[in-house]
C-alpha cells in the first residue's frame, strides 16, 4: 500500500510538471470513455437486448415485388395501403399484422407543414 501511495505522488508530480500533456492526456482518456460507451449503448439498445415481443423469431417484413421480365430478379417495394388493407382483410396465415411508415409527411390546406 506504501509503494502505492508513493507511485500515485510520483505521478502527480510528473503531471504537475507538464500540464499541456496532463490535459491532453485527460482529454483523450475522456473522450475515448464517452464513445465506448456511446457505441455501447447504442449496439446495446439495436443488437443485443431481445425485441419486447414474445416470440420475436416469428416476425416477418412483407414487401410487394415485381418479377424484371428477363432477368428473374425482382425489385421490392414497400406496400401501399391499399394492399396492406387487403392483406390484413384476407390473410389468415398471420396471427396479426401492422404497418409503418419510415417516411415523413407534409399536411397541406393551408401553409404546408412537415409531420414527422
Amino acid at each position: 500500500m506504501d509503494s502505492l501511495l508513493r507511485d500515485v505522488r510520483q505521478a502527480l508530480r510528473a503531471l504537475r510538471a507538464r500540464p499541456a500533456f496532463a490535459l491532453t492526456a485527460i482529454l483523450t482518456l475522456t473522450f475515448g470513455i464517452g464513445a465506448s460507451g456511446a457505441i455501447f449503448s447504442v449496439l446495446d439498445a439495436v443488437l443485443l437486448r431481445p425485441l419486447p415481443y414474445q416470440t420475436p423469431e416469428t416476425l416477418v417484413s412483407l414487401y410487394e415485388s415485381e418479377l424484371d421480365a428477363g432477368t428473374r430478379a425482382s425489385n421490392a417495394f414497400p406496400v401501399s395501403p391499399a394492399t396492406f388493407r387487403d392483406w390484413r382483410d384476407r390473410t389468415k396465415s398471420f396471427s396479426s399484422i401492422a404497418a409503418y411508415s419510415g417516411g415523413s409527411l407534409v399536411l397541406t390546406g393551408g401553409e404546408p407543414e412537415r409531420l414527422g
